[in-house]
């Protein structure tokens, strides 16, 4: 079940604080609607890593994409044209 607290639950720090870390996600409402919601730390670092994995799988399922329809160069092609453009 969600945690839902008002905004001015927030003004008691130390408790509001350990509801976060021990409900993990906390919404806060203004007027009865919702204002923003809190995540402990684990559930940000959580959250965060799985959307790297997803970009990483995107990423991935893009290249093996692009290798199917032979959209790609060989490593000392690709080097030389860097190089050459950049003038390194």
């Amino acid at each position: 079940m969600p945690t839902a607290v008002p905004v001015r639950d927030m003004k008691d720090t130390a408790a509001f604080s350990a509801l976060v870390e021990r409900e993990r996600d906390v919404t806060v409402t203004r007027n009865g609607y919702e204002a923003f919601h809190c995540l402990s730390a684990e559930e940000w670092a959580s959250q965060r890593d799985e959307v790297a994995k997803a970009k990483l799988l995107s990423r991935i399922m893009l290249a093996e994409q692009e290798i199917a329809n032979g959209e790609y160069e060989e490593y000392d092609t690709f080097a030389a044209r860097i190089k050459a453009e950049y003038d390194l």
